[in-house]
C-alpha cells in the first residue's frame, strides 16, 4: 500500500506473517517473499478462504490454525486498495 500499487488477492506467510499479493497480482510480492526469505508456506488472506500452499511442492494442503488476523477486513475491496485499482485491472492480472 505504501507504494500506491494495487493487488488482486492477498497471501500471508505462515512463518512470519508477511502479507503479500498473489501471483496473479502485478507485483507478486508473496512469491518474491519466498524467494528472498525461503519461507515456503503461504495461506490465503482473503475473507472466507482457508487454505495453505507450499512453494516447494507447489501443492495446496490443510494447514494449522494461525493467530489472527486471518484476512483483510471484509469491507476492503478486492482488488484493492480502494482508489488505487485501475479501471482496466482485469486485463492486467496474470493468468
Amino acid at each position: 500500500m505504501a507504494s500506491g500499487r494495487w493487488w488482486f488477492h492477498l497471501r500471508r506467510c505462515a512463518a512470519c506473517g508477511y502479507i503479500g499479493c498473489c501471483d496473479s497480482s502485478p507485483n507478486q510480492h508473496a512469491s518474491k517473499h519466498y524467494a528472498a526469505t525461503g519461507h515456503p508456506v503461504i495461506t490465503s488472506f482473503e475473507p472466507g478462504e482457508h487454505w495453505f500452499y507450499d512453494y516447494r511442492t507447489e501443492q495446496p494442503f490443510a494447514g494449522p490454525k494461525l493467530h489472527p488476523p486471518h484476512a483483510h477486513p471484509p469491507e476492503q475491496p478486492v482488488p484493492g486498495p480502494a482508489g488505487a485499482v485501475p479501471s482496466n485491472w482485469q486485463t492486467l492480472i496474470r493468468g
